[in-house]
């Protein structure tokens, strides 16, 4: 937020000159980085201004219309399967190298091209709309002539959320106090009070800030945590592990060429003939493995997005959806997130009688009885005195002890203005009555009190009043405020009762805080720690009367304390301090905040899958630790190890080693010793944070939230995933590998700069157990079939070069090549992203299941090592048994071989299957047709006599049931006696 702000008077000044315009221009236009320089606004005049500004747009696009083309050719070119194709591609116009059709290599080049060039402009679009629409929303803008739906960073705006920095120049409040919100900036929806600029809020009516002749004069912007302007481009984690098995098969291919050409003994021109085999071998990589596996995230975010068990949630990244199946860290917000940051009255304790939400009404019954008039009343009997005077004192400390306001809005025939008239003309009303306070508990307890029977219905900065059951109103006029700080944990006021003149010094705080302050119990400490443990957020409540002599001899002290040059703070606080001795405990409070829909179910959900979850929060330390045990975060059984404010090497050295010692406990550590921490010991606290069971961050910056995602991505190359709601979550939502936002309170910044969106935190456990497991385990599962696809076909060709004399020449040609990548076999290929090994509802009960993909072993190097067993078994035994089975032509070879070539693939996608869907045998079927009936039209390739007889079809049958039958019956041993988890669960 921009500081060092002034309004002064203006002064005329001359307009630049035309070649400063242009000297300026050209600076601007050449300089790499734009300088940040001091700013002069002019107060509602935008005409007057000597400068531009840049527009204050959201901007998650990551190309323009000259970008585009160049930035995604960039970004297919730089996987080495992309680049390794557009060398083979090239190298087919040079005659010597010339292998077969240029288009064998060139269609499916550019049909992969395409599709992720229609992909990503799809996506473009989208976040072009996405962007347009928030930006394209209208702000209520103050003009003279009356409102005017229009924004300019000059404007003055009101009665609206400000998506900028802003001067607050004035208010309809006397005071010029006004209570505003920052859940933008810093994740909490607490009112914060500020007061409007002096001379302005001195003014007599809002038309006249245009009747004033000023400007404001800001200095430079700093660095500005909460700016999110910048270009992500994601690449999943299996993406670059298929990558480096491409890599593994291009050495092959590689070594492969190498033994061919020393088989022949390298002679003549043996370097052309080694660039002929690589490109003859180039099928082990296979080109059509990025176009179908980007083909199957698509179909997974459609499949996401159609899910009615998770309305609403949206796929903005459609580059990464198998992330969602291998997380293992997932750090979240707090407020808006885990919380709906709505505050309800749950627990009120006298230390011999407890009241909780089912017997608020015996609380009203006293109130109602027990409420003091302004005329004296008749002593009660002794026992009914002590419980209804014990209730009505509590109560009506804790609607007095506060900061709340109580504001009312002004209405005309029924439609909200404006407040500009006087107090007189306003509507009182319980109905027209909403409270502003710093904290939601304040206004939690202040409309508890209201429900029975005491209404706080006025406040200013000299008094306050209460309104009785009976309908009178109590005058307290305020003598002192002790406004609550993070360091004392606790706030006071003394007030004076304008019927009787009694003065009395009320104090509300943390346990910690006040158990030294109150008299002798034997209850607080035990009551504290039961309300914790229910998660409920505690405040002791207290007070003290005081005689008017001793009033006056403590605001004699404290007076001259706060005129004091040295060591102001201490000498004030030591003041307030000899007040805060020996004073009457009240009664203890528990409010709780309320927890968003199935958070408690969803994250032991999370939990049971082997997933760490990590809290990170701008909140104190007492609520988040508060939230992290009601919302189940840290288990009941579990300790938790609070980590002790640090602030040098020493006492965090001292403190790490006491961490050390603890076992099996949830830590919770503050944002500045989390920075002491990772400035000496980053190492050692990030091992030490990943052993524990649950991570509680408090006090949180949002640059610290996405140094912590950055950290456990360098130090455990475990993947992450953040998620949250507001604006300040937006850098930790980006900087993880699978962010995720929550459209909330809080807007749709968050929702908007993620790659997943969803309506509610519970989604999460669907989305994560059963489309990030499904998706994870489909692409795996294609990826490697997609290779095997091509292996074979190389094997093939390895043996048939083998055979006649290691000569260049290619096995099958044309149209063959390019129909078995496509017509052919891809349907019932791309049909395995349908595949499914238990059912969603199987993965929710048994979230164990996802455990196991973290480890990886869906797609690693052992099973790919078993894929290219598959491969050259299959390879080898197809076109042995085509040499060894064929009659006198060599064209019977190529019918023989190819033909079994298409049905061992077939059958081995319906062996991979795990449970059938009607669209995968459809996909088969179409696949054998589309076969059978080419065969009519490829004269060039077959012999149309020699395919309708019985002798090609045994051969062919033969072939394909040695190539495909032992690999069945070793899937059926391995399921009868080495089942999978998922399979004992499907029987």
């Amino acid at each position: 937020p921009t500081e060092n702000l002034h309004i002064q008077p203006t002064m005329s000044t001359s307009s630049m000159s035309i070649l400063d315009c242009c000297c300026e221009c050209l600076v601007h236009t050449c300089r790499r980085k734009k300088e940040l320089k001091a700013r002069t606004v002019w107060l509602g005049h935008p005409e007057k201004c000597e400068e531009k500004y840049p527009k204050n747009a959201i901007k998650n696009q990551k190309y323009n219309i000259v970008t585009f083309v160049p930035g995604v050719l960039y970004q297919q070119f730089k996987f080495f399967l992309n680049l390794y194709f557009l060398v083979v591609a090239c190298s087919q116009f040079v005659p010597s190298l010339k292998i077969g059709y240029l288009y064998t290599y060139w269609a499916p080049l550019g049909f992969v091209l395409a599709v992720t060039m229609v992909r990503e402009a799809v996506d473009e679009v989208r976040r072009c709309r996405r962007d347009k629409e928030m930006n394209s929303q209208l702000y209520s803008k103050l003009t003279v002539r009356g409102d005017h739906n229009v924004t300019h960073p000059d404007d003055i705006i009101h009665n609206q959320r400000i998506p900028a920095d802003m001067i607050f120049m004035r208010t309809s409040e006397k005071t010029g106090s006004c209570f505003i919100r920052t859940d933008q900036l810093d994740g909490e929806t607490d009112w914060k009070l500020r007061i409007a600029v002096a001379c302005t809020q001195r003014l007599p009516a809002l038309g006249d800030l245009f009747s004033i002749s000023a400007y404001v004069y800001a200095q430079k912007p700093e660095l500005d945590i909460h700016s999110f302007e910048g270009n992500f481009t994601r690449v999943g984690l299996l993406d670059l592990e298929l990558n480096r098995l491409t890599k593994a098969l291009f050495l092959a291919q590689v070594v492969l060429s190498v033994v061919m050409v020393a088989l022949q003994g390298f002679l003549g021109p043996w370097f052309r003939n080694l660039f002929r085999f690589v490109v003859l071998f180039s099928y082990i990589i296979p080109i059509s493995l990025r176009v179908n596996l980007d083909m199957g995230k698509s179909a997974y975010g459609w499949m996401i997005m159609k899910d009615e068990n998770i309305p609403g949630t949206v796929v903005r990244t459609s580059t990464i959806p198998e992330e969602l199946g291998r997380l293992v860290y997932l750090l979240t917000d707090k407020t808006g997130t885990l919380t709906q940051n709505e505050m309800v009255f749950k627990r009120l304790h006298l230390g011999t009688v407890s009241y909780g939400t089912d017997t608020m009404d015996e609380i009203q019954s006293h109130i109602i009885h027990s409420t003091p008039s302004r005329k004296p009343q008749p002593p009660a009997p002794k026992v009914r005195k002590s419980v209804s005077s014990r209730i009505h004192e509590a109560v009506k400390a804790i609607a007095l002890c506060h900061n709340v306001t109580p504001v009312y809005e002004s209405r005309v025939n029924g439609v909200s203005t404006e407040p500009e008239s006087t107090e007189a003309d306003q509507d009182f009303s319980d109905d027209n009555r909403t409270y502003q306070a710093s904290s939601p508990d304040e206004v939690a307890l202040v409309r508890w009190t209201e429900s029975v029977g005491l209404t706080l219905v006025n406040r200013d900065l000299m008094s306050l009043q209460l309104k009785t059951p009976a309908g009178h109103i109590l005058t307290y006029y305020i003598l002192q405020i002790f406004p609550f700080t993070s360091e004392s944990k606790r706030m006071g006021i003394i007030v004076r009762e304008e019927a009787t003149g009694d003065i009395t010094f009320y104090m509300k705080g943390a346990d910690v805080a006040m158990a030294s302050i109150v008299q002798y119990n034997d209850w607080l400490e035990e009551e504290c720690g039961n309300m914790a443990r229910e998660g409920l957020r505690t405040l002791v409540v207290a007070k003290k009367s005081l005689t008017e002599e001793q009033y006056q001899d403590f605001e004699s002290r404290y007076n001259q304390a706060k005129l004091s040059i040295h060591d102001r703070a201490l000498k004030v606080a030591a003041v307030v301090e000899s007040l805060e001795r020996e004073m009457e405990l009240l009664c203890l409070t528990g409010v709780e905040d309320q927890l968003q829909a199935d958070v408690r179910p969803t994250l032991e959900l999370l939990r049971n899958a082997g997933i760490k979850i990590w809290m990170l929060t701008g909140d104190k330390l007492e609520t988040a630790t508060c939230i992290a045990k009601s919302s189940h975060l840290v288990s009941r059984n579990q300790d938790v190890h609070v980590f002790r404010p640090v602030s040098n090497r020493g006492e965090a050295h001292l403190e790490l080693n006491s961490f050390r010692r603890k076992h099996d406990c949830a830590l919770v550590i503050s944002g500045d010793s989390l920075e002491v921490c990772l400035r000496y010991y980053e190492h050692e606290f990030v091992e030490l944070a990943c052993q524990c069971p649950a991570v509680v961050c408090c006090r949180c910056s949002p640059t610290q939230k996405a140094q912590i995602v950055r950290l456990l991505q360098q130090h455990t190359d475990n993947r992450t995933c953040a998620i949250g709601d507001g604006g300040n979550d937006v850098s930790m939502i980006q900087a993880a590998d699978c962010g995720i936002g929550i459209e909330g309170k809080e807007g749709k910044q968050a929702s908007l700069a993620a790659d997943f969106s969803i309506t509610q935190f519970k989604h999460i456990g669907r989305l994560l157990m059963v489309h990030g497991r499904n998706s994870y385990k489909r692409s795996a599962a294609l990826g490697q079939f997609v290779m095997h696809r091509g292996m074979i076909i190389s094997t093939m060709q390895a043996v048939f070069s083998s055979i006649f004399y290691f000569a260049s020449v290619p096995l099958y040609q044309g149209f063959l090549m390019v129909g078995y990548a496509t017509i052919y076999t891809m349907f019932p290929v791309f049909s395995l992203v349908l595949d499914q090994d238990v059912k969603p509802e199987m993965a929710l009960l048994y979230p164990e299941l996802y455990k196991d993909l973290t480890k990886g072993r869906s797609l690693s190097f052992k099973t790919f090592l078993i894929w290219v067993l598959i491969s050259v078994y299959q390879g080898g035994i197809l076109m042995y048994g085509a040499l060894v089975l064929f009659d006198q032509e060599f064209v019977h070879v190529v019918a023989i071989s190819f033909t079994a070539l298409i049905l061992t693939e077939l059958l081995m996608v319906a062996l991979m299957v795990r449970t059938w869907h009607w669209l995968m045998v459809v996909a088969e079927l179409i696949s054998l047709g589309c076969y059978l009936a080419s065969l009519a039209f490829l004269n060039e390739y077959f012999d149309l006599s020699f395919i309708t007889t019985r002798v090609f079809l045994w051969k062919v049958c033969v072939i394909t049931l040695v190539s495909c039958l032992p690999l069945y019956i070793i899937k059926y041993l391995k399921r009868k006696f080495s089942p999978p988890s998922y399979s004992k669960l499907s029987s």
